[in-house]
């Protein structure tokens, strides 16, 4: 997964922030690539809302996770950025969740210094481990980035900030020491107001993320040509996508128990009103129908002749 990665360093290169919107499947990882971004972020509160029905606090497993990202890596043509949590385990457990994150095809991901169960960054409640523990887990990842695929970009996350007895102090001193231990990039979760922000862009040596989460959590809504001022490399707005599908389709569902047929008419239009195309031309069809012209046997294509329903051939 040498291109991925490889097209997210350069990116990153450009010194200028790179914004990337937060998906929670292949189907909304399809509408943010239709967009148009530079490389896309995978949440892992969305995915575990969205394959499991729970919230973010250790219900899913390392392969759903992986599983998620796989999947939609292969549906966009930019770099995934993808959650990895707190490598599901210590630094022997870390060894295999980036070989499988490399193995998945993702450009980057982080990795969290959280206890087991971990929990969302921006709820109360959070612990981390000991700093010199946290040290060898981003030194296990770094070490299999360098051994298998060394343009894969690995972001060390510490949520040392939010904990019952946290410091700016010592999120911004297991940053530094993450950094030192191979990271490529320094995450510092929930810092609180303006002030800390650009307090951890002069003190953290090295790249730096900002995680967008907006009304949901701790961290301050700022502008960012203020966060790439500062120092900031990368903002990720990870429920974006999440949020969207639950306020619309809330929304839609409510008109749609009053009045079943008309609320339909009005999602379909509403549909139809995007620049994505039809629904078959989003998803696909058009691809399918050139696969079978170019490997199936002629008679194959008989089957369209009389046949009902959209024709795929003229989206």
């Amino acid at each position: 997964m040498t291109d991925s990665g490889t097209a997210l360093r350069e990116r990153l290169d450009r010194n200028e922030l790179l914004v990337c919107p937060g998906v929670h499947d292949p189907l909304t990882a399809g509408v943010a690539d239709a967009v148009g971004f530079d490389a896309i972020y995978m949440t892992g509160y969305g995915t575990s809302l969205s394959k499991t029905g729970y919230p973010d606090a250790g219900f899913i497993t390392m392969p759903e996770m992986i599983d998620n990202a796989a999947t939609i890596q292969e549906r966009i043509d930019v770099p995934l950025i993808a959650d990895a949590d707190n490598g599901y385990g210590n630094a022997t457990n870390v060894i295999r969740t980036v070989r499988e994150y490399i193995n998945a095809g993702v450009g980057a991901i982080h990795i969290e210094d959280q206890t087991f169960p971990k929990r969302c960054g921006h709820t109360k409640g959070r612990q981390v481990i000991p700093r010199e523990e946290a040290v060898g887990k981003i030194e296990a990842a770094a070490d299999v980035r360098d051994d298998r695929a060394e343009d894969f970009v690995l972001i060390a996350r510490t949520d040392a900030r939010g904990t019952g007895d946290g410091s700016l102090d010592e999120a911004i001193g297991r940053a530094n020491d993450f950094l030192e231990a191979g990271a490529d990039v320094a995450f510092i979760e929930g810092p609180t107001d303006e002030s800390e922000l650009e307090r951890i862009g002069r003190e953290v040596s090295g790249p730096l993320v900002y995680n967008f989460v907006g009304d949901l959590g701790s961290s301050p809504y700022v502008d960012l040509s203020s966060l790439d001022e500062w120092g900031f490399d990368l903002v990720i707005f990870p429920i974006a996508s999440t949020l969207s599908t639950i306020a619309n389709v809330h929304a839609d569902l409510s008109a749609f128990a009053d009045d079943p047929v008309g609320a339909m008419r009005a999602i379909d239009d509403e549909f139809n009103a995007q620049s994505v195309g039809s629904l078959h031309e989003f998803a696909g069809f058009p691809e399918v129908v050139d696969w079978e012209r170019q490997y199936l046997p002629d008679e194959e294509q008989d089957k369209y002749a009389g046949s009902l329903g959209d024709d795929p051939e003229a989206e």
